[in-house]
């Protein structure tokens, strides 16, 4: 299939800069509206290059592909990043009817970046949250989308559910389904917990949950998750993607994409992961036999951070079929 022919859209984009090598602040950055939102994204490489789109994973930013954007802009892509909305320097909306703020407007909003600010089809490469919003764009939108990195691919569907058809629940059952989850997630003190979180040790911790080694140092690290956290809608979007999450109809589960999927997806997964274990990824290669898994050794949920050097050219060589220098 060809991408339909882009459609010109209104975008910021500031005087270029030199990217700082290995800093979060990489890249040339801009902005563009979508669906009146703001949303923040960075460009690295030559025009003429072929498209590669970065999708960061939760709680952080485009500028988490810091130790990745030169050295794949350097084998002969143009790397793009994009803020999600809720994420980064993007909008954080809050509850809104007709706005579900999951993965399925994700994707809607990296399928309109692709055709207004990137103007074609790309390769995706998305962390964790990230893996599972490339998955989803690339089933609803494929004539956007070349192929598929998923760095890992998080959901809980592929533990619970993994090879099941979804049962039909009665009507009551899913209004009493959605009641109770927006209960909860209004009870929840979000108010308190997330400055109390974005100040304190507390985030640290949390950051050294998803490495191997020792982060707790890397200030900026720590700022590109703090920063998204600190500013006062951050609340307002955490509880509108916690209930729109917890509420995806069964198509926009990671098992009913991975059934529908057409191009090649690439799993790669830290040895160490805690947060989304192995195993995990071995579920969905049972759904889908053809699946090429690699894991990065010594490394936890971050491999393209933690491991950068590994990752890149593990992904890089996946990729040569598909453009850039080396192809």
């Amino acid at each position: 299939m060809r991408a339909p022919a882009p459609v010109p859209a209104p975008f910021h984009q500031p005087a270029p800069g030199p990217a700082a090598a290995g800093s979060a602040d990489w890249g040339r950055q801009g902005e563009w509206t979508w669906r009146g939102l703001r949303c923040h994204w960075r460009e690295l490489g030559q025009p003429h290059h072929p498209p590669l789109v970065l999708v960061h994973g939760f709680a952080a930013g485009s500028g988490h592909w810091r130790h990745n954007a030169p050295a794949l802009a350097a084998a002969g892509w143009r790397v793009f990043a994009l803020d999600l909305i809720g994420f980064g320097a993007s909008s954080q909306p809050g509850l809104q009817v007709g706005r579900a703020l999951d993965n399925r407007l994700w994707a809607r909003q990296l399928q309109g970046f692709l055709e207004q600010v990137v103007q074609g089809p790309a390769v995706l490469v998305g962390h964790s949250l990230g893996g599972l919003v490339v998955l989803s764009c690339a089933v609803f939108f494929p004539a956007w989308v070349r192929a598929v990195v998923a760095a890992p691919l998080p959901d809980p569907a592929l533990v619970s559910g993994v090879g099941t058809a979804p049962r039909r629940r009665r009507p009551w059952r899913r209004r009493l389904k959605r009641w109770l989850v927006i209960l909860l997630c209004r009870l929840l003190p979000l108010e308190l917990l997330v400055p109390l979180i974005a100040r304190s040790p507390l985030l640290d911790l949390g950051i050294q949950s998803a490495y191997a080694t020792a982060v707790l140092g890397d200030q900026d690290l720590h700022r590109l998750i703090a920063r998204p956290a600190r500013r006062p809608t951050a609340v307002r979007s955490l509880r509108a993607m916690s209930i729109a999450m917890a509420l995806r109809p069964h198509g926009a589960t990671a098992p009913a994409l991975l059934a529908r999927l057409g191009q090649p997806l690439l799993l790669v997964w830290g040895r160490r992961d805690q947060l989304v274990p192995l195993r995990v990824a071995q579920q969905a290669q049972r759904l889908r036999g053809d699946l090429p898994l690699e894991v990065v050794e010594h490394c936890g949920h971050c491999p393209h951070d933690e491991r950068p050097e590994a990752f890149n050219a593990l992904v890089l060589g996946w990729l040569r079929p598909f453009g850039g220098i080396g192809a």
